[in-house]
Parts: C-alpha cells; sequence; structure tokens
C-alpha cells in the first residue's frame, strides 16, 4: 500500500494501520497543539523538568530568526572584503548543520573559501588555517565551555598574533565565550537563543521555507508533514524498526535511557535480502534526482521493509527539512516516552574527558586479526557496528571506510555506522 502527498510518498509495510491509529490518537490526545504551547507533560515531563520548559524556543525560530539573518548576511558582505577563508571551529549542534548546508550549497563566488573543524586530529587542526592572518575563525560553542571548540580557540588565538579582529563568537549571551570575546576584542559575537539547543538551531540561511515548513507543521497529525514523519518514526521503532536509514541523492550527502532510533547514513544500498527487520528508510532527494532511488524503494518495500521518500524542490528546501525533522523527533520523542531535548551524555562525556586530560593516559592496542575477529563475532541480529575513527578525514578515509562498511554489512547483515572523533561524542556514540 502507498501513500503520497506534494513533496513525498510512501509505502508502510504493514505499518500503516498503526501509523493511522496513532494520528487519531494525536488529533484526539492535541498533540500538536500541545508542543506548539510548550507543555512538557507532552515528553511525561513537568515544569520543574529540565530543557522542556526553556528548550522549545525552536519551535519559533523561522520567524525570529528573521532580523537575525538580515545581520548576518550584511556582516558576510562586509567581512568578504579582508577575508580569503573562513574556519568555522565547532562541535556537535555547532557543526552538524553548517556541514551540511556547506556540503549542500558548496563555494560560492566572491566569498571566502571554508573549512569546518570538528576534529581534534592534529593533522586537520593543522590543515585547517595555512595562513592565519587572512582567515576569519568562528568560534562557536552555545555553552561557551565545549572543550574541543576552546582547544580550537586557544591555537589559533596564539597563531594569529593574539588579533582579536581575526575572531568571531556565536554563542549565548552571558556565556564565558561571549565574556572573552568582549574582553578580547574580538571582530564580532552573535549571540544564540537561550531557549533553541544546538541541534534545533539550524535555520538562518533558509528562513522563508522553514517559516512554511513550521506553518504546516501547525496543522491536525494526518495532515501535518512533521507529524506524519515522526508518527511513521515512532511506529517503526515500537516495531522493533530502530535503525533509522537514510538514503541521499548524491548532492545531499553528507538515544537516550536505553530507547532511541539509530540513524544510519548510507553512500549506497545493498540488495534488499541483505537487510533485517529492524530497518525503516527515509530517502531524501533532490527533484529530478529519484529514479535510482524508487527503484531501489520499491525492491525494500516488496520484501516488507517500510520506506519514505522526501524531496526537495531546491538546496533552499532544507531550512524546511531541518524543521520538519526537528518536528518529527519532537512527536518520536513523544511516543517513545524520550525527552529529546535533553543531553546528558555530553555534559558526561566533557567531565570525563576532562578527567582523561588531566591524568596519565593508558592505550591499550589491539591490532591484531584475532582481537577483531573476537569483536565482530559478538556481533547479533538486532545490534549495529560503529566504526569510530580519531583522525583527519578526508576523501581518501572517507572511501575506505565506505568499503569497509559495505564488507561488514554484507557479512553480518546489522547496521553500521562511521563516526570521526571527537564528534561522534556529541551526536550518535550517546545512543
Amino acid at each position: 500500500m502507498g501513500a503520497s502527498q506534494a513533496g513525498w510518498w510512501a509505502r508502510l509495510a504493514g505499518l500503516e494501520a498503526a501509523v493511522t491509529a496513532r494520528l487519531e490518537q494525536m488529533a484526539a490526545d492535541r498533540i500538536v497543539e500541545r508542543i506548539w504551547s510548550g507543555e512538557p507533560a507532552v515528553w511525561g515531563g513537568s515544569v520543574d523538568t529540565p530543557e522542556l520548559t526553556d528548550r522549545l524556543g525552536w519551535l519559533r525560530l523561522p520567524e525570529s530568526i528573521e532580523p537575525v539573518a538580515l545581520e548576518i548576511r550584511d556582516f558576510a558582505v562586509n567581512v568578504r572584503r579582508q577575508t580569503a577563508h573562513v574556519v568555522l571551529c565547532g562541535m556537535g549542534g555547532s557543526s552538524l548543520a553548517p556541514e551540511v548546508f556547506w556540503r549542500t550549497f558548496g563555494p560560492q563566488a566572491g566569498f571566502p573559501s571554508f573549512t569546518m573543524l570538528d576534529s581534534t586530529a592534529p593533522a586537520a587542526v593543522r590543515a585547517a588555517a595555512p595562513n592565519p592572518s587572512d582567515t576569519l575563525f568562528l568560534i562557536s560553542s552555545k555553552s561557551g565551555t565545549t572543550l574541543e571548540t576552546l582547544s580550537f580557540y586557544r591555537y589559533f588565538w596564539e597563531l594569529s598574533g593574539r588579533n582579536g579582529s581575526r575572531f568571531v563568537a556565536i554563542t549565548d549571551p552571558q556565556s564565558a565565550l561571549e565574556r572573552r570575546a568582549v574582553d578580547q576584542g574580538f571582530l564580532k559575537v552573535f549571540s544564540g537563543m537561550p531557549d533553541v539547543g544546538g541541534r534545533f538551531s539550524a535555520l538562518a540561511a533558509v528562513v522563508g521555507r522553514a517559516r512554511s515548513m513550521a506553518d504546516g507543521c501547525r496543522a491536525a497529525p494526518a495532515e501535518n508533514p512533521g507529524a506524519w514523519l515522526g508518527a511513521v518514526l515512532g511506529e517503526a521503532a515500537l516495531a522493533g524498526r530502530d535503525k533509522l536509514t537514510l538514503v541521499l541523492s548524491p548532492s545531499l550527502r553528507t538515544g537516550k535511557t536505553g530507547k532511541g532510533l539509530l540513524p544510519v547514513m548510507t553512500d549506497g544500498m545493498l540488495d534488499a535480502d541483505s537487510y533485517q527487520s529492524d530497518r525503516v528508510f527515509v530517502a531524501l532527494t533532490h527533484a529530478g534526482e529519484e529514479a535510482g532511488e524508487v527503484e531501489q524503494l520499491e525492491a525494500l518495500a516488496d520484501r516488507g521493509h517500510p520506506f519514505v521518500c522526501l524531496t526537495l524542490g531546491a538546496a533552499e528546501d532544507l531550512g524546511a527539512e531541518f524543521f520538519r525533522w526537528e518536528f518529527a523527533t519532537a512527536v518520536t520523542g513523544a511516543i517513545l516516552g524520550v525527552n529529546p531535548f535533553d543531553q546528558p551524555n555530553v555534559a558526561e562525556s566533557k567531565a570525563n574527558t576532562e578527567v582523561v586530560l588531566e591524568g596519565d593516559v593508558e592505550v591499550v592496542e589491539h591490532d591484531s586479526a584475532e582481537a577483531l575477529e573476537a569483536l565482530l563475532a559478538g556481533v547479533r541480529p538486532g545490534h549495529y557496528l560503529s566504526i569510530l575513527v580519531f583522525g583527519p578525514p578526508s576523501r581518501v578515509t572517507d572511501e575506505r571506510l565506505r568499503l569497509v562498511r559495505e564488507k561488514l554489512e554484507r557479512r553480518l547483515g546489522v547496521a553500521t555506522t562511521v563516526g570521526y572523533g571527537p564528534r561522534f561524542l556529541h551526536s550518535t556514540g550517546q545512543l
């Protein structure tokens, strides 16, 4: 059975009845209205639950961001005359969305070249700014205390000769980073919004279309693009399909409390029989690039795997897509009984990292074939295998890892993911 509306279509392979019932229950429980009113009980919380009452500003961000977007545009136009290169130093929510935008839109004529730095591998840091005198460093940290980001700052601050005019801070008001930026004469401070979590804030560059999606996400659940997607993902997870596999057009490639969906990026599809029953597939395509994905998705649906296909008319639709997924995440969290806005393991990871850096580190190497075979022998159906790489990201490494993933998926029949460190500590590594 298939379903379609403008911009999306789906075959849900046995989940149709559950999704329809979920949407009807959401309408009866007024879930959409309660999300927009910021009611913590939607996610099982109360007015005393941290990061439920003070992290819902993303809902109105597409309308409130417009003045800031104009300020950013004017700043970019002025600064490009004195800058050949821009390095954005961030981690987690401060880097993931900028990288997606950069990979999608690519270089723009008349503007500086760009490097997204969220790797502390020494080779990556050294390569980011070969000429500090004509580089603008954007130091981005919502809290203003992110260890990796501040380490980037300290390194480039000394490398630039402590030249504040080469630095811009992006951080919440009154943070330690804002105070540092003022004291050290940074060129500019862009203030974040305290009621917007880092992963829910990436909308400024494509505001208009994001506003249209936000308006659509006020509709009744069955006509609401974010609520519908959230219902599909939530019901898929409840049915054991907790490996959300993202199939992207070439031009777009780029859990908590024991529950959640594992996002699995794929650079190429295997044959339909290679996947277990723990998968739900979402394809994100550019208009005109759907043909190859459609044939593969139909083959998956014929084998009982549910899929959704979302189509972007243009790169500027990314903002709308961000909002759709943010709203879907809120809905999925409500279905699973998970608070999607807290990040307990980020703080835990920061504390553990500081302890390690203050003491002696014992490195234990397991580089034998026997050790690898022992690890792989423990992989069971329903598991996933995560390859965590600490080293400078590169296209060569990406391609090698793609081949490794494909071989492992074919051999073991489980979902695989790849993450560069230390960014994985701030994203899927938490699951």
